[in-house]
């Protein structure tokens, strides 16, 4: 049976406020842990208007208190700009807040320009050590003892990966993989056949686990589903440094396109899920199928919040999802 996560990037519609977005990421939280979904990670992105989700290890401790049972976390910490040791504190307090619910995920990319990138960083010692140097060091810390967490209730370290450098990187060190399908399009099932391949055991983890991040427009219909993509088609036509808030459907359809813009959209499409419930659970079926996971984390971007949480609904049904059991530790 297919279960399916969430990643909320808490993006800012246009006439929003960054404020208003992150309430919505809590409503929409406590909204699909009632529909069945198996866990809620928050993105981290940093000098873009159009997404409000700067510090997830914040949200994450804001919905794991506003839910019982999902699970909640990074979808991922920017390792590059942080201390390990940091890192690693930061989410042994959140798992001995939220035992057996908190994941961690890691990040390899800077999501922010280089100005931004140097603020973030300025002054941390260590900030520019390797990132593999530095994902080690965290991994050591977050798989090592917590005298105060039972035994299988720390933060579970996943890496984030868009390439089969990254997913090499989580074979290495024995670490669950979620391989990026809305970013990088081409030979994902081949990178994390290969990833199952090479995974070296480690003492805490003696099997590969890996799951997809899809990017999905669901509605009641294709029509439907196809005019609200037209705004996220739209607001990624500009560098993700420089967006602004999410256009409205009407704002995107006023804003003129060159025949170079209308092809990269075409182009871009390739790594986003457009339909209505039969199309879209067919197509991430044949995802899941192609990638041989049993865990889909779904990312959604549209104007409307309301159509965004209906998205999320119509997939629940869609894939018969099952209601959440008893909170673990509860």
């Amino acid at each position: 049976m297919l279960r399916l996560g969430v990643l909320d990037q808490s993006p800012v519609p246009s006439g929003s406020t960054p404020a208003e977005a992150l309430r919505e990421t809590v409503i929409l939280a406590q909204a699909t842990e009632r529909l069945g979904y198996s866990r809620y990670w928050l993105a981290e992105h940093h000098g873009t208007e159009g997404l409000a989700g700067t510090a997830p290890e914040v949200l994450a401790a804001r919905v794991a208190a506003a839910t019982s049972t999902i699970r909640v976390g990074a979808g991922g910490i920017l390792l590059s700009h942080y201390s390990p040791g940091k890192v690693a504190e930061t989410f042994a307090v959140l798992a001995a807040l939220f035992p057996g619910r908190i994941d961690l995920g890691l990040g390899r990319a800077d999501g922010a320009s280089p100005a931004t990138a140097a603020g973030l960083q300025a002054g941390a010692e260590g900030a520019h050590r390797p990132f593999g140097e530095k994902l080690v060091d965290l991994v050591d810390r977050v798989e090592g003892e917590h005298p105060a967490l039972p035994a299988g209730d720390g933060p579970e370290p996943w890496l984030l990966a868009s390439s089969s450098d990254g997913a090499g990187a989580a074979a290495a060190l024995g670490l669950p993989l979620c391989f990026a399908h809305f970013i990088s399009t081409g030979y994902g099932p081949q990178i994390v056949a290969r990833y199952r391949a090479v995974f070296r055991p480690t003492e805490r983890r003696q099997w590969s686990q890996a799951m997809v991040a899809v990017a999905v427009i669901c509605a009641e219909t294709d029509e439907e589903a196809e005019r609200l993509a037209t705004s996220v088609d739209v607001w990624k036509l500009v560098a993700e440094d420089a967006r602004g808030c999410v256009p409205s459907i009407e704002e995107a359809a006023a804003r003129p396109r060159t025949a170079l813009e209308d092809a990269t959209i075409l182009q871009r499409r390739k790594g986003l899920v457009v339909g209505g419930p039969d199309r879209v659970a067919d197509t991430l079926s044949r995802l899941a199928s192609d990638f041989d996971v049993d865990e889909l984390v779904v990312l959604t971007v549209c104007h409307d919040p309301t159509a965004r949480l209906r998205s999320y609904q119509l997939l629940a049904e869609a894939f018969d999802l099952a209601p959440p059991g008893p909170a673990h530790g509860r």
